[in-house]
């Protein structure tokens, strides 16, 4: 078995537990804190509800457009943090890395949420240029035994 047939399903499995970290920090800051909030309180159920949903479909499989998902959902949240802490999100604001520990483990699941996409992403890619034959290789030398037409 390769190392590629070992990493695909790995980081699969990663990246899904990294994205439902993520949904039940904000699940659970909805629960705790935020459902009383006008606005925001709805969009931490929204992020947890779509982190868990994109989590489990990836377990399933990996196509591109919910890998794509899954960097949406993690950029989404980061940006809502970042947002909150700078212009505010519908009047609500926060600062530093309040409510403690749960920001910070936040900014971790995302980011490494993100990360793993991008190590998929150029392991994909770099088996994909190893399988293709190399630029300027005559079609009948792709990986044939053959011998050339006269």
């Amino acid at each position: 078995m390769t190392l590629g047939r070992l990493l695909a399903p790995a980081l699969r499995v990663a990246i899904a537990a990294t994205l439902a970290g993520s949904g039940y920090i904000h699940a659970r800051l909805y629960i705790d804190e935020y459902r009383f909030i006008h606005v925001v309180g709805p969009l931490f159920l929204l992020q947890a509800s779509v982190s868990f949903a994109v989590a489990a479909l990836l377990l399933i499989g990996m196509p591109p457009l919910l890998r794509l998902a899954a960097a949406g959902v993690a950029l989404g949240a980061l940006g809502g943090f970042a947002a909150s802490r700078t212009v505010g999100v519908f009047g609500f604001t926060e600062h530093g890395l309040q409510p403690s520990p749960q920001a910070l483990l936040s900014i971790l699941a995302e980011t490494a949420t993100l990360l793993l996409l991008a190590i998929r992403q150029a392991t994909v890619t770099r088996q994909h240029h190893a399988a293709r034959p190399p630029l300027g290789a005559p079609a009948w030398d792709w990986g044939t035994t053959r011998t050339p037409p006269r």
